[in-house]
């Protein structure tokens, strides 16, 4: 490993490689990397109730000679930092690098999200989406963008719907939903204090709050179903870019869903609308000019 890689990054990469023992200790070295430089073999052994040759093996099995060869290159990559645009991109690296290294790092750990969801969870989220009055999807920063993008979506089934960032009127709304009503808050950490009260409020007036948001969070003890999306991103780097593809992935997914549980109704609806938007874009190179294009009161309603 080079001395300039991210050695942090390295043993969140690596962790589910290693054995159980070797797991507890790379968990006690994230837990505090900093503190991780200053210590002995004997007491991270102890911290992470292993064994030291159990350490040593841990460190040769993520690349290195031995636990000082470790703790100076860890030292090395705090001193650097966490790269600010993506975690897995290095200064001075070049277009095919960097490209690489996102694309990669983007599919596995999308991949990881899907294979991780829970089925019955998903199957639940999608009766009570199907069957609601209204839909509100609620999000903050990066989520907000999924939220409006989760409306644009579920508007197409046909369910009143609306997307919302502002935590006061979010609040406002909570307190005009009933046991009809669905709220879907987003949030990758699930800690965003006004998000979880506005949730705490909607199910005091009767709503059902589906989470999109890690699994153990407080937001998702305050909703009323939990879909987690459990995604391993450092919130210092700007944009979060990895949570937010997962979430739109799993809104994909419940409105596949959702659409799939209306049967045909919902692809004629589909359909009337593409043909809609049809009259909106200019035809395809040796296509039939826009003048031909029938009226939308010439499409069929049923």
């Amino acid at each position: 490993m080079e001395s300039h890689a991210n050695v942090v990054e390295e043993i969140r990469t690596r962790l589910a490689d290693v054995s159980d023992a070797e797991a507890r200790v790379a968990r006690a070295v994230l837990a505090d990397p900093h503190a991780a430089i200053g210590t002995s073999i004997g007491v991270l052994a102890v911290q992470a109730q292993v064994s030291e040759p159990t350490v040593l093996r841990f460190c040769r099995s993520i690349g290195f000679q031995g636990f000082k060869d470790f703790k100076l290159r860890l030292a090395q990559s705090l001193a650097v930092g966490v790269p600010y645009v993506h975690r897995q991109v290095e200064e001075g690296d070049d277009a095919p690098a960097y490209m690489r290294k996102v694309g990669r790092s983007s599919i596995d750990l999308l991949t990881n999200v899907v294979n991780k969801l829970d089925p019955e969870g998903v199957k639940c989220a999608v009766a009570t989406l199907a069957s609601a009055r209204r839909t509100e999807f609620w999000g903050f920063g990066a989520s907000a963008v999924v939220a409006l993008d989760a409306y644009q979506k579920f508007f197409r089934l046909g369910t009143p719907c609306s997307a919302c960032s502002d935590s006061h009127m979010q609040c406002m709304s909570a307190s005009t939903l009933g046991p009809d009503d669905v709220v879907v808050a987003i949030s990758h950490t699930g800690r965003s204090k006004e998000l979880v009260e506005n949730a705490r409020t909607a199910r005091r007036w009767g709503a059902t709050v589906i989470g999109l948001t890690a699994s153990h969070s407080p937001l998702a003890s305050e909703c009323s179903q939990v879909i987690g999306v459990d995604v391993e991103e450092d919130t210092d780097v700007f944009p979060p870019m990895v949570s937010r593809l997962a979430h739109l992935i799993v809104l994909d997914i419940l409105v596949v869903g959702v659409a799939l549980r209306r049967g045909h109704q919902m692809t004629e609806r589909l359909q009337r609308m593409k043909e809609a938007l049809a009259l909106k874009r200019f035809p395809e190179a040796g296509g039939e000019p826009c003048d031909h294009y029938e009226t939308p009161s010439s499409f069929p309603l049923s």
